[in-house]
Parts: structure tokens; sequence; C-alpha cells
């Protein structure tokens, strides 16, 4: 499966934690994700990430494309709703995709672990016929 994966500054560390903490369900699966929470979750977990633009340049809009073409099966967007981001437009964009092309989303990182553990449970396999 592909999974998306987006932090918000404030949320960097707290990706990086999660994605090394569920490294072993996350190396079954191909990762992208914006520019620079693909580099830390890669320098992190050494794990290969395909990198989009930075968010704020444009990557928050091709992960959306990605969600749109069902190209992305989970999204990890860990938001930092006390420092809103400038381009919320953007992002908000990639979260109506997720909604309307049935795409399990997690907003913060409690419902990011209840997803890893039910992809590492087969749970989201009805992703592959959604396709």
């Amino acid at each position: 499966m592909n999974i998306g994966l987006i932090a918000h500054d404030g949320k960097k560390k707290l990706m990086q934690n999660c994605c090394t903490a569920y490294r072993g369900i996350l190396a079954k699966h191909e990762l992208f994700a914006t520019g620079t929470t693909g580099r830390l979750v890669e320098e992190a977990t050494g794990l290969p990430v395909h990198k989009l633009l930075s968010g704020h340049v444009g990557g928050e809009q091709q992960m959306g494309a990605m969600i749109e073409q069902n190209q992305i099966d989970l999204v990890l967007f860990l938001r930092d709703p006390e420092n809103p981001k400038t381009n919320g437009p953007d992002i908000t964009k990639a979260i109506r995709m997720c909604d309307i092309h049935n795409v399990p989303l997690a907003t913060n990182i409690a419902t990011a672990e209840v997803l890893l553990k039910s992809l590492e449970r087969g749970d989201l396999e009805w992703r592959e016929m959604y396709k």
C-alpha cells in the first residue's frame, strides 16, 4: 500500500518517532511524504521515502493530486491545530480528497497508531479492491 506522510513543523519530531516505532509495519509499504517530513523520516528510520516538494511550495498539492488519482491508500497527517499553517487551503483539499475517495486519514498520533495497527492486521486490504 502507498502511505502518505505529512506533518506540520511542530509535529515533525512526533512523525519521526511514530515512523521509528512502527518501522516494521511501514517497511512493507511505499512511503510518500512532503519534502522536509520525508527527509526527516528517512533519516530517522532508514526507510526509503518518495519525497514530494515541501508542503508550503506545492507538496501538499501533489499529495492531494495523488489522493485524487487513487494513488495513496492511507494518509498520516500530523497537524498542529494550535499553530495553523498559511497553506491551509492546500491541505484542506488533501483532507477533502481523502473523504471523497475513502482514503483512511489520521490527523493525530492516536488515530495514526490505530490505522497502522489495522494495516498490520490486514484490515485495510479492502483498499486493493477499491482501486
